[in-house]
């Protein structure tokens, strides 16, 4: 098949997918990360691209082994965020739950639990941006939030800022600082008489 010349005009980093708008005009061409095999960096929108036009399994359009045309570098990557400041919170916890402790002594699991599922979280966050990034399935973001409201979110916190991922997406962000408010609502109720009088 004859190969097309196009840019890439939408590009999902976080999803690995995008839409390819052809040189000679009609509709766009659907294009997974995949497509590129092997390559220095990430596709980014405004590439200008090679690509052969074919069909997946359901019959639908989509862009095959792509290649890029300019060797232009990609944008520069965004300066890190003034949330990064945000990741205080999590020594804060930490010094909380220890000032508990000396206080009114807590259980000793507490410590091992927040640990545990914290790493945990981390690591399924981990998981889930490596599978975005290679088109393969996805965690559910119910799950993601159900680990932060067990106790995991200050992992889930380490890992939005550190690995960037699930950082952006203001839906989640906002229930994500749900399931914080509500952890930590649960501890103080649990292991302190602060809300208890």
């Amino acid at each position: 098949m004859t190969r097309q010349t196009g840019t890439l005009t939408q590009w999902d980093d976080a999803k690995g997918y995008g839409f390819i708008t052809p040189d000679g005009g009609g509709a766009k061409v659907f294009v997974h990360a995949t497509a590129f095999g092997l390559r220095p960096h990430r596709p980014f929108a405004g590439e200008r691209l090679s690509f052969r036009e074919g069909t997946d399994a359901q019959g639908k359009r989509r862009a095959q082994d792509v290649q890029g045309l300019a060797r232009r570098a990609p944008p520069p990557a965004p300066a890190p965020r003034s949330g990064s400041g945000l990741l205080l919170l999590v020594p804060a916890f930490a010094a909380f739950v220890l000032a508990c402790h000396l206080r009114w002594g807590l259980p000793n699991w507490t410590w091992g639990l927040y640990s545990a599922l914290s790493m945990a979280t981390f690591i399924v966050y981990a998981l889930d941006k490596r599978a975005a990034g290679r088109g393969e399935w996805r965690v559910a973001e119910n799950t993601l939030h159900l680990l932060a409201l067990a106790g995991g979110w200050p992992g889930a916190l380490l890992a939005q800022q550190t690995l960037r991922h699930k950082s952006a997406k203001a839906s989640f962000r906002r229930v994500y600082w749900a399931t914080v408010v509500l952890n930590v609502a649960g501890f103080i109720a649990i292991f302190t008489p602060l809300l208890k009088n």
